[in-house]
Order: C-alpha cells, then structure tokens, then sequence
C-alpha cells in the first residue's frame, strides 16, 4: 500500500509560509489534484505516511496530488497561537488561490480539486470571488461541504449550538485562539476570527464577506462553476447533512450538477460520517474508486440517492 512518495513544498507569504504536500504514486495519468481540508482539521484528513487515505489513493491511481495546509495548519507556518488574526477571508482571497497558481505552474491542463466540510465552501467562494480560475479547474468533487447548517438534531445541537456556538467562543477568548489539538476534538487549531467568519456565515441567510460585503450568492448567479459532484455520508448528521448539502447546492445555482449520498442504500458497504468517509479502511474497496472515476473521466454511479 505504501507506495506513494511524499515531498513536502513551501509556498512563501507575508510573514507565514504554506505547506503543500505533494503525493506521487509509480506512474502518472498526466491529471493533477488540489484537496482543501476543512476547519478543525489540515491536510492530513487526505493521506498519511502509511500510504493510507483518499490524496494516496488517488496518487496510487495516477494522479499528481497536492494536499494544502492552509495558514497555521499542519505543516503550513507558524502555527496558530495566540495572536494570530487572520481567518478564512486570507484562505479565500490569498492562500487558496496561491496554491492554485503553484498547481497551474505544473501542469499544462486544467487540475481537478477536491474540498472536504468548509473547504469546499471556501472553494466555491474562492472560484465566485475570482472567476479567472474558473476555465483552470476540470473537475471538482464537495465532500460534505455545507454553508449554512438548517438540519435540527441532537447532533446538531450538541456539536453546533452548545459547542462551536457557546463553548467555543468563550475558550477563544481566554486563550486567544480555539485549542482544538488540546481539547481532542480535532486535528488543528482555529484562530478567533476563523471561528467567527465560519459562525456569522453558518447562521446568516445572505451569503456575504463580512470584510467588504461581497455578495457570493448574487455574483454566482452570472457564471458558469466547474462540473461538481457534491456527496455526503448517509450517517452525516450535522456537519454535512444533505439537506444543508443541497441548501448550498441551491445558493450556488448548481441544481444540475449531481448530488450523491454515500450509504447501504446506494450500494456502499457503510453509511460513512463527517471523518470515516475520508478515512474509513473499507475506503479504498467501496467508495474511492468510484470518486476517483468521476476526477479521471466525469463518469458517475447509476444509484445516487
């Protein structure tokens, strides 16, 4: 399984350098990857040195993978501590697009990308805000990527209202940053005001930048987005719920592009959650094929939902 190499690469910025890891496998099909992780989390939700995860298995595959660690995460420096201000309008308007342009150097045809959680809602905000980048990406695949979270449950108001809008704010104050390594309840830390841009869009209707009140949702109204396949886990109860899934396929104006839910009842071995459906060991057997089909060549399984 472990025959994927793993080259780390450093885009320079203003006082913080990016981390972008590049993954190979033993032939190439000529196609190159960008994965974009989500908040509370880095890269390594696609890969790890076991040659395990969806970024290795799709290196396997043929294609030249590169995983971002967006500012302060991961590999990406320095990392988040107290202090550090900056939030997910720097991820939209200056370090997504970094690492699209080091891809683009690197490849003559268009990449595909792939975004997990709010990754792809920065994506997509990157792509409307920067149209250029449009006619540069092939495919994209949205891995329970939700903008606004309407779905009511028991998880939901565990993890959403009690946690990311009541303990979580109050946590950041204190110490000037959400700990989320320190707690266990994630992969990485978040800055004060990532947890905030993320909540204030989480539970505004109109879909704005707080910072100069670009309208996302009006301007998506005008262009043409790249072929997308959203998809969700089944058992994705409040991170990626499909109902919110499809809320933001609507805000997009994305309605024909297709929508998928990973389950038994879609012929998957497991109904996969917010994390497993990325990491999951069945992965590479059940799922990963198919969303690898859909990069290479755009085909898509006959059971969606």
């Amino acid at each position: 399984m472990n025959s994927v190499s793993i080259k780390s690469l450093y885009l320079p910025g203003d006082n913080h350098r990016l981390h972008l890891c590049q993954l190979s496998g033993p032939e190439s099909n000529g196609q190159a990857v960008l994965m974009i992780h989500g908040s509370m989390e880095n890269g390594r939700i696609f890969y790890n040195h076991k040659g395990k995860g969806f970024g290795s298995f799709l290196a396997r595959q043929g294609f030249d993978v590169y995983v971002l660690d967006l500012r302060g995460r991961g590999l990406s420096e320095p990392v988040i501590g107290k202090g550090h201000k900056h939030g997910q309008h720097e991820s939209i308007c200056e370090d997504i697009p970094r690492a699209m342009a080091w891809v683009k150097s690197r490849t003559e045809k268009p990449f595909h990308c792939v975004a997990h959680s709010w990754g792809g809602v920065m994506l997509m905000a990157c792509l409307i805000r920067q149209p250029h980048w449009i006619e540069q990406i092939g495919r994209q695949l949205l891995i329970g990527s939700k903008r606004t979270i309407r779905i009511h449950n028991p998880e939901r108001w565990l993890k959403i209202d009690l946690f990311w809008y009541r303990l979580a704010p109050l946590i950041a104050r204190l110490k000037g940053y959400l700990p989320v390594k320190a707690l266990g309840i994630g992969a990485d830390n978040e800055t004060r005001s990532n947890l905030s841009d993320i909540s204030h869009w989480v539970r505004c209707d109109q879909w704005k930048d707080r910072y100069d009140e670009f309208d996302y949702h009006q301007a998506a109204q005008s262009l043409t987005l790249p072929p997308t396949w959203f998809i969700t886990g089944k058992n994705d109860q409040a991170l990626g719920h499909y109902q919110d899934m499809c809320d933001f396929v609507r805000e997009l104006d994305m309605q024909e592009q297709p929508c998928g839910l990973i389950g038994r009842k879609t012929r998957y071995r497991h109904d996969y959650g917010h994390i497993d459906i990325l990491t999951h060991e069945d992965g590479p057997q059940d799922h990963f094929p198919v969303l690898s089909r859909w990069l290479h060549s755009g085909a898509l399984p006959e059971v969606q939902r």
